[in-house]
């Protein structure tokens, strides 16, 4: 298992409408796209210098051929939502987290 972790720094003047369009719209999106099983969206509890809030969104998929599936076919189309609806309103970086070993309750 793997997951897709995307890191945002959104700034303040958009953030309503930007995490209102992730929980609508692009999370939803993402899972459509038949590569990833969850998502997972988390708020970074930090004071950024630069300001904004800080969110963390892990996508789990299958298999690492399942992500560069997504990379090939769905990665650009659905950065570049993002790039139109919020620009130069955040700041985002991207991880690939392999999972090596899960404990549930």
């Amino acid at each position: 298992m793997y997951i897709y972790n995307v890191t945002i720094n959104i700034e303040e003047s958009v953030h309503d409408q930007w995490l209102e369009w992730m929980h609508k719209k692009h999370i939803p999106a993402m899972i459509a796209t038949g590569k990833f099983s969850k998502a997972l969206m988390s708020r970074v509890m930090i004071n950024e210098e630069m300001g904004g809030l800080t969110y963390s969104i892990q996508f789990t998929t299958d298999s690492k051929e399942m992500l560069e599936k997504y990379y090939q076919e769905d990665a650009n189309r659905l950065r570049n939502e993002t790039i139109q609806l919020f620009p130069s309103k955040f700041v985002a970086f991207r991880t690939e987290l392999e999972i090596i070993h899960e404990i549930e309750k």
